[in-house]
């Protein structure tokens, strides 16, 4: 398979999109380990490392001079915990040693974000428009869409697709490809390693923008190759077909 694919004219690498000299990314969810510990999962604080790792090896590839972080950079709604602090504070200064201009769009988890963008100098946006694009997060739907957009962009959704081996289900994060209205959309996976997300062939969707899933087209990607599967539609026939 193909290393990247373009979709609507944005490039996939990894689980970035890439737009002329600007790299999208979405749903970091810094904090994540601290709230799961908080819930009674003890797991390790490892989330930090693999998340500049992984945007390493999408830079080498990408060689983006900007970049856009598309909403739910913590992951804790009503606080802003000491893993929060330090882990985005810590990303934001790595992101300034490699990209000229860094900006961050509020997500639904970003109610407290901007005390901590405040020490850096930056400002949350509610979107942000890219020529012919619309980056969003997708969480709630703008109440003006400027006339010159063809392509709206999000995150939120964490979309990924349920590969059924037997008697195991394997997900794998993925971006959709379909309509909203009469816009092409476009969603991106999540960002951070600890979830792969919700599967979209088996679970309900969470954002106003898709409202017909089934006619969306699936880009699963898997150690920086990408696999398009097809429509959701077909693929729930080949597993119906598969279990029947």
């Amino acid at each position: 398979m193909d290393l990247s694919t373009k979709i609507y004219g944005a490039e996939i690498i990894n689980k970035a999109l890439k737009i002329d000299d600007t790299l999208i990314i979405s749903d970091l969810h810094f904090g994540y380990e601290t709230a799961l510990n908080n819930q009674g999962l003890m797991i390790p604080q490892y989330q930090f490392d693999k998340l500049v790792d992984s945007l390493n090896s999408i830079q080498e590839k990408a060689n983006a001079h900007k970049i856009v972080l598309n909403g739910d950079i913590k992951h804790n709604f009503g606080s802003i915990s000491k893993q929060e602090w330090k882990e985005v504070l810590s990303f934001i200064d790595y992101l300034s040693d490699i990209y000229v201009d860094i900006r961050v769009i509020k997500g639904n988890h970003d109610n407290f974000t901007q005390y901590i963008l405040n020490k850096r100098d930056i400002i949350l946006e509610d979107e942000i428009i890219f020529g012919e694009y619309l980056i969003t997060h997708g969480h709630i739907i703008p109440e003006e869409i400027s006339e010159q957009i063809e392509t709206i962009i999000i995150g939120h959704e964490h979309p990924c697709i349920g590969i059924r081996n037997q008697e195991r289900v394997e997900k794998v994060k993925s971006f959709l490809k379909g309509k909203w209205k009469d816009y092409n959309l476009i969603v991106t996976p999540s960002f951070t390693p600890i979830s792969h997300g919700s599967d979209i062939l088996h679970e309900k969707t969470i954002s106003p923008f898709i409202e017909d899933v089934l006619n969306f087209e699936v880009y699963a990607v898997e150690e920086n190759e990408v696999f398009p599967f097809g429509l959701v539609k077909d693929i729930l026939k080949i597993e119906q077909y598969e279990n029947y």
